[in-house]
Order: structure tokens, then sequence, then C-alpha cells
């Protein structure tokens, strides 16, 4: 049996040497065995294969297996990328969110007026039924604040001295719209409504020197004719129901104006739904007091059994109709702060489409095909104004 021995001098080492001077040089020993002669080479080798390998470190090595030098591999592709489902997914969420906030604003709208209209329709007292949409408002609003579902406001003097003459329009613009609902079908009420840029644009000219565009006048044009043609052909018109929508145009549009004269400087921190929700308070109070001056106390059950009402079925309705009323009012203060305003004036126009069909289906309002074409030019006019509104005058050059 013939062995062959090959060492490795540490002259000549396996790797790259340590930097580390004081460490100790490796001496590697490798034997190996061979059971037979055949096929040794002319070194004495055998070329085929070894029987056993035995690999011997001498004692005296302190040999150590160190690992060799890291030398990071380029990333993955699916490590060095940003996965691109998770923006998009943010993106879809915002985009259901807000198409769902839509469909609530419009549904609650339809239902309120549905139910307010069947209470208008058997209890004729305009004032007291808006003093209860007011009053659950506010009991809604106490809850609101009291169980820190929004954060409740500090609330100053002078600061209810800036929001009272809102309190007062709002209530008065409310209480018209009540008004025009209890005279005339909701349709025509609306319809009548849609003027509401009219009015918008001839006060905020008034009162805050904001003259319109050549293209916003043109606008008004189709508004003022087609409400004029829908009167002219409206079934159920009569002149209380008239300018009763005519005034809550008025003021609502007032309210607006009032808010940026007097707000903008005293309350830039408040946000819509925190003054919405104080307005509500504040004209549950106002109008309060003036409901049992004008009607006296007529929603008690005494009274309306004796007019012959189902009383559980008119204060379920009256209920219905105010929680409606108030959740559509700051859905619609919760999609002012996702999109911009001219988003929401564009929204609110296909708002008052989806009001005016959904009633004269429910309530089988009697349409001729002038009422409707003039109904329809009436919110064309409506939509223009809400996208031309934002072209800005140009300056004048000297």
């Amino acid at each position: 049996m013939q062995s062959a021995a090959f060492t490795f001098s540490p002259s000549l080492p396996l790797r790259t040497p340590s930097l580390n001077p004081l460490r100790p040089s490796l001496a590697l020993c490798l034997s190996a065995n061979a059971n037979s002669h055949e096929g040794v080479n002319s070194n004495g080798v055998s070329s085929t294969s070894f029987t056993r390998r035995s690999w011997t470190l001498p004692p005296s090595s302190s040999f150590k297996f160190r690992p060799l030098p890291f030398s990071p591999s380029p990333p993955r592709a699916a490590e060095n990328t940003v996965p691109e489902s998770a923006p998009a997914g943010d993106a879809l969420f915002k985009t259901l969110e807000l198409g769902s906030l839509f469909g609530l604003w419009y549904l609650f709208n339809i239902y309120f007026n549905i139910y307010n209209k069947q209470v208008l329709k058997a209890c004729h007292f305009p004032v007291t039924v808006t003093v209860v949409q007011f009053a659950v408002g506010t009991v809604l609003v106490a809850l609101m604040w009291g169980l820190n579902l929004y954060k409740r406001p500090k609330i100053s003097g002078a600061m209810l001295g800036a929001i009272l003459p809102l309190a007062v329009v709002h209530t008065l613009g409310n209480l018209f719209t009540n008004m025009s609902l209890g005279k005339v079908a909701v349709s025509f009420t609306h319809t009548i409504k849609a003027m509401e840029p009219f009015f918008s644009v001839v006060l905020s000219a008034m009162f805050l020197g904001e003259m319109p565009t050549l293209w916003v006048v043109g606008s008004l044009v189709p508004i003022v004719g087609g409400v004029a043609l829908a009167s002219a052909t409206e079934a159920s018109f009569n002149w209380a129901g008239f300018w009763s929508a005519m005034a809550s145009n008025v003021t609502n549009q007032s309210r607006n104006v009032l808010s940026k004269k007097v707000m903008v400087k005293k309350e830039d921190s408040m946000d819509n739904i925190t003054l919405f929700s104080i307005i509500t308070v504040m004209s549950f109070f106002l109008l309060a007091p003036v409901a049992v001056f004008m009607e006296g106390v007529k929603f008690t059950p005494a009274y309306l059994q004796s007019a012959g009402l189902n009383v559980r079925q008119v204060y379920i309705r009256s209920l219905l109709a105010a929680l409606c009323f108030h959740a559509y009012q700051q859905v619609s203060y919760m999609i002012l702060q996702r999109v911009s305003p001219v988003t929401h004036s564009v929204g609110n126009c296909v708002k008052r489409v989806v009001v005016i069909v959904s009633s004269v289906i429910f309530f089988q309002t009697p349409v001729s095909p002038v009422n409707a074409f003039g109904t329809a030019i009436a919110l064309t006019g409506v939509f223009l104004y809400s996208r031309v509104k934002r072209i800005k005058a140009k300056p004048k050059t000297a």
C-alpha cells in the first residue's frame, strides 16, 4: 500500500491573508491511502479513487473557521420595489368612501323630503314641524359632544354674537322651505330652489363687491327661464308656496354671504360641522318661543287625536324626517371637507335632480311635458353655473 502526503506551506495561503498580523499561521496536512496500485500515475498517486481521506490538523494549530468577507448580492425585484397594490388600494378605498358619502347624502335627502311632506300634509303647522327638527338635531349634537364623538368647541360670547346672524337666516331658510313644502309639490319647491345661484350672485355683488363674469351671467339665463316655464305650467302652483320657496332662496344665500363677511376674520379655525352644530342649537332656542306664540302647542297626543290623526305614525315620521334632515346636512359638510367647492356644487345639482325625480315617482305628481322641460332647463343652468363660476375675470391692463 502506497500513501501520498501533501503539505500546504503557510507561504501559500488558501485565501487572502487576514489584516491582523497577530493571527497564527495555518498548516493543513492532507493524507490519502489507496487500496491498490491500479491506475497509479507516474507521480505515485492513484487516479481512480481514495478509500479513505483524513484531514489532520496539528495539535498546536489554533485554526478557526472565519467567514469570507460578505459582499451583498443585488436585491431581488420583489424586495427592491414598493408594492403598487398599497397606493392603489388606498385610492380605491377613498373613492368608495366618497361614493358612499354621496349616496348617503342623496338617500337622506330623498327620505327627508318624503317624510317631511307626509307630516306637513297631515299637520299644517310648519313652524312646529321645523322646531321639532331643530329639537332632534339639538339632542344629536348634545350626544355627539357628550360622548366625544366629535370635538366639543370652546364657545365664547363673542363667538355666539358672530354666529347669531347666521343662525337667524338658517332658521328662516328652513322655515320657509317647510312652508313651501306644505303648500306645493316637493318637485316644484325644489325647482324654485334651483334659483339659489341667481340670489347668490346678486347678494355677493351687493354686499361683498364680487362682480360676476359674463360666463356666470350667461348661466343664470337658463335658470331663470326654466323656473319661469316650470312655474307657469305647475299643476300644484299657488303663490304662498312660490314665495315661500323664493324667501328660502334669499335667506339661505344670505347665510352664505354672511359666513364670508362675518366669520372669515373672527373664526377661521371653526370647521363647518362644528358651525352647523352650533347653529342648529341656536335655531332651536330662537324658533321654539315663536312656534308656541304663533301656533300654540299643537304636537301633543291629545291634540293630534282630536284632529283625527294617527299619533304614532305622525311621531315616527316626524322623528325620521328630523334625523334625515340632520344627517344629510352633516354628510354634506363631510363631503365638502373632501372635495372642492365646485365638485360639491355639481353634486348638489345632481342631488336636486334625484330629489325631484324620486318625489314625482313616490307621490305620483302629475308633470306635463312643458313643465318637465322647464325643470330640465333650470337644472342645466345650475350645472353650468357650478362649472363656470370658477372662471376668474381677467384683470384689466392699464
